[in-house]
């Protein structure tokens, strides 16, 4: 099949979470499987940046977003390792900046014109996509473009969409005031009536109006956006669009987090040869200054430092945990202050015990997850999560709460069968998450029980060559007369 997939993240040239990882890899499966994919982002700043081969691949054309007149060229590269083709709108005024995302007065343009650009490089190579796409709501505007002002191109005569929603808290909405700068304004009457009304308009919302299938990271989130609880406002639109709404895992890109062949890790293991695994936990000691002590335990976390993580647990349970028991702590991440705070007053009160790296590191991510024992992820909430799945494969067991795609992935381990691969807390307070911990750190104690539990988590497949499957089956269902 012929596939157009469109997002503001794609690793490695632009990521901040796991969008990014997802649009590296879930193309790169696709491709894998035979089929045709192009994959489109913006040119940010930080691309040019990068040491990637890129090439001009057309020319400058003008597009107008209501009273803007916008330049912009396509340029063209590959993701790196594959034959994977990705173009870049090229648009200089709208994201030659810092940052990937931005809080500026023109933010509905840049992501707009992420959708119209796109289209627009699709017409120029004459590619009809089977299927467009679309990624979160940075480009959830190209279903109802397709339906509407573009309904006169046979080029997409026979397009279907699809929207995946990564985390449905981020919803891109604006003032209905900008709807004539969308290049929207003759479709007016397929938005939703009643926001325009209060003077908004969201993008998400809009793709979730009017995509063809609606997919989501995991199936516990496709139920769990349907409630009032996880839905964010949109769930009552959502359960109406349920029997087009399909709850599909993420995978994990077993080319780049596999600790057999890992290129960030200069000693490599798996499940049947753990030795380059004891020096990763070396190499961790050296990096974050934190004393190599055999026996002792140590945790991980890698993350954005936000409310969504669940860090507020932390606050009462991590210093009575580093008081009463011997173990240790290495953080990645930055984000809200006080959670940076809270981890800075922690490692300076038990340097001994705690590392805290307040920034983001790539290398430093894949190190953690290598050298570390155990992984925590105590997310208030969890659309897929991907790190409980490296740590999986790193043979670092997650403890996690039990949400979201930390549910479809993790079991609770049982010492007297030996079944399960992590350790599961059900209810969101201090008490679950400190049993979580302590039950965790009495299971390290066994040798035997640990063993079996780092086998359990390492020989299972969590890469994206059995999800994509899942995604292909469904675009057939959209386009019965497409290719196999």
């Amino acid at each position: 099949m012929k596939i157009l997939f469109i997002s503001s993240e794609v690793a490695p040239f632009a990521k901040t979470g796991g969008l990014g990882d997802v649009g590296g890899a879930l193309p790169r499966a696709l491709r894998a499987a035979g089929h045709d994919v192009r994959v489109v982002l913006p040119f940010y700043a930080r691309v040019a940046e990068g040491n990637f081969d890129i090439q001009r691949a057309f020319g400058s054309l003008e597009h107008r977003l209501g009273p803007h007149r916008l330049s912009f060229s396509t340029l063209e590269s590959t993701i790196p390792g594959t034959d994977v083709p990705v173009y870049f709108v090229h648009c200089p005024t709208l994201y030659g900046r810092r940052g990937i995302y931005t809080q500026d007065a023109d933010e509905h343009l840049r992501f707009a014109m992420l959708g119209w650009g796109a289209l627009r490089i699709a017409q120029q190579l004459r590619f009809a996509p089977d299927i467009v796409h679309v990624n979160d709501w940075q480009s959830a505007l190209v279903p109802v473009t397709l339906r509407s002002v573009l309904a006169w191109d046979r080029l997409f005569e026979q397009t279907r969409t699809v929207l995946t929603l990564h985390n449905v808290g981020h919803q891109g909405t604006f003032g209905a005031h900008v709807l004539p700068e969308l290049g929207l304004e003759a479709a007016r009457d397929l938005f939703h009536q009643d926001q325009l009304a209060q003077g908004k308009l969201s993008f998400l919302l809009t793709g979730i109006l009017h995509a063809n299938a609606i997919t989501t990271v995991s199936p516990t989130y496709a139920k769990e956006i349907t409630t009032p609880e996880h839905g964010v406002g949109l769930d009552g639109f959502l359960r109406g669009r349920s029997d087009v709404l399909f709850g599909i895992l993420n995978g994990i890109d077993d080319e780049v987090w596999n600790p057999r062949r890992d290129p960030y890790l200069r000693h490599h293991f798996s499940a049947g040869a753990l030795a380059g695994k004891l020096r990763c936990s070396l190499e961790l000691s050296e990096a974050t200054g934190l004393p190599h002590r055999p026996g002792v335990p140590r945790i991980g976390i890698v993350s954005r430092l936000t409310w969504q993580k669940g860090l507020d647990l932390c606050f009462s349970v991590l210093p009575r945990l580093l008081a009463r028991r011997d173990v240790q702590l290495v953080v990645l991440g930055s984000g809200e202050p006080k959670y940076e705070d809270f981890f800075a007053r922690l490692a300076r009160a038990a340097p001994r015990q705690v590392a805290f790296a307040n920034k983001f590191s790539e290398p430093l991510a894949h190190l953690i997850e290598a050298g570390s024992d155990m992984f925590l992820m105590p997310s208030r909430y969890e659309p897929c999560g991907l790190n409980q799945m490296y740590s999986l494969a790193y043979g670092t067991p997650p403890i996690v709460h039990a949400t979201g795609g930390l549910v479809d992935t993790v079991r609770l381990f049982d010492r007297r069968t030996g079944r399960g691969n992590g350790f599961v807390f059900e209810h969101f307070d201090e008490h679950g998450l400190w049993w979580a911990l302590d039950y965790a750190l009495s299971c390290f104690e066994d040798r035997a029980a640990w063993s079996r539990l780092v086998h359990n988590g390492m020989t299972e497949d969590f890469s994206w060559s059995h999800r994509v499957r899942e995604y292909v089956d469904l675009y057939r269902k959209l386009v019965p007369g497409a290719s196999s």
